[in-house]
């Protein structure tokens, strides 16, 4: 009766802690993910106020967590949109796992954690947030800007690699050596495609056969679905996550828009858990003697993601301030890099409070970046010698083409 007393209680003080931070993070702008880490920080081993009763309970709400994260990611896209941001940006989405993976594989190399080490923190490095960059563009008033679809394709490419990434992960982390990683990325690539030919073909089947007018039912059916799934998948190393991603991309139209409905405050809560728990098993301690390699890196890759931005909008024929804002957009990392830092840090003892740090600081960073890469290049390029650029608009403006006089909407919204 003791341990239900303090486990309710313990549950009770997070919970309040977390709705307090999240609503003071929502008045000053800023993604609470580092505030929840921080507080995970405060709380865990070695932190001000370690907490006991609740470690188990807390656990596994941290794997519901990733798994609402994933298949929230999973219902925001369809198959069709999969394949054609594939089609489209699959050359930028090269140049971002080679400028954006490498640093951070290197980084493990020289610091002596090998390969296995290099595969987990190169997952860490190349990763950008979607969820931090979603907010950082509805903040910024950018959703309809020309560079948005490009920053979102990356995202999409990213986020689909992970249905790869992650099951090859989990089988290098198991030591099943390269034969079990061959045959883990095989398992993976065919489930992938799969799921994508079924959800092209008979994604409406599929979509009826779970849809209901009741709510309560389209819950218990999706989120039971979900669970079965990544428990699976699980099974045949293909990992959770991953198989609740192809649930939420199998699933489309007005299903998807309820279940995303009703999932949301699920998906926030269990997410919420989920950072706290990597906060609580991260030995604060152990960051200072890391803060270095993390500094380094996020010098590193946050001038690569910039670049892969670049890039990525010169593709696509936008001027020189787009290709900036989409630079500065991608530089945030956050809930991916914590997923895979969470399955590595069985593996070596610097690799959790590294991830740990590199994403508070860029999780801060980003927003920044986003804010004011583009500004601050358009001040250098004017102290420069102007140059033509054959990717600019006719009349010479980098800005979006749109019909609207002014370049703003008629409900005032700036695109």
């Amino acid at each position: 009766m003791h341990n239900t007393t303090m486990l309710l209680i313990e549950l009770g003080v997070i919970l309040l802690g977390l709705g307090l931070i999240g609503r003071f993070a929502g008045r000053v702008g800023l993604s609470p993910v580092p505030l929840y880490l921080v507080a995970g920080l405060a709380f865990g081993s070695g932190g001000l106020l370690p907490l006991s009763a609740s470690g188990d309970f807390v656990a596994v709400g941290a794997d519901i967590g990733v798994i609402l994260l994933l298949l929230m990611l999973g219902l925001e896209y369809s198959a069709s949109e999969l394949v054609g941001s594939l089609r489209t940006h699959y050359p930028s989405g090269i140049v971002d796992f080679f400028l954006n993976a490498l640093p951070g594989a290197g980084a493990a190399l020289l610091l002596g954690w090998g390969p296995v080490g290099a595969v987990a923190l190169g997952g860490v490095t190349w990763i950008s947030s979607s969820s931090v960059i979603a907010k950082v563009l509805t903040d910024l008033g950018r959703l309809g800007n020309r560079e948005t679809p490009v920053v979102l394709g990356i995202l999409v490419i990213e986020d689909l690699s992970m249905a790869i990434y992650l099951p090859l992960l989990t089988a290098v982390l198991a030591g099943l050596g390269l034969a079990g990683a061959g045959l883990a990325l095989l398992i993976s690539l065919g489930t992938v495609g799969v799921v994508l030919y079924v959800a092209l073909r008979h994604g409406r089947l599929i979509s009826r056969a779970v849809s209901s007018d009741n709510p309560e039912m389209l819950l218990l059916v999706v989120l039971g679905l979900t669970l079965l799934v990544a428990g699976v998948a699980q099974e045949l190393q293909v990992s959770a996550a991953v198989g609740a991603f192809l649930v939420g991309i199998a699933l489309s139209g007005e299903v998807a828009e309820g279940a995303r409905r009703l999932l949301a405050p699920l998906r926030d809560l269990f997410a919420a858990v989920f950072f706290v728990f990597f906060g609580l098993s991260t030995d604060p301690t152990k960051i200072p003697p890391v803060l270095l390699p993390a500094l380094a890196l996020v010098l590193v890759t946050t001038l690569t993601k910039i670049a892969t931005g670049w890039y990525a909008a010169r593709r696509a024929a936008i001027g020189p301030r787009g290709r900036w804002r989409a630079g500065g957009t991608l530089v945030a990392r956050g809930e991916f890099s914590i997923v895979i830092a969470g399955l590595a840090a069985g593996t070596g003892p610097r690799i959790g409070p590294l991830a740990a740090a590199y994403v508070l600081i860029l999780v801060f960073v980003g927003p920044l970046t986003a804010r004011w890469t583009e500004p601050l290049c358009a001040r250098l390029r004017r102290r420069s010698p102007p140059s033509p650029d054959p990717a600019s608009p006719p009349g010479g403006s980098h800005e979006q083409i749109t019909p609207w006089a002014g370049g703003r909407r008629p409900d005032g919204v700036d695109p």
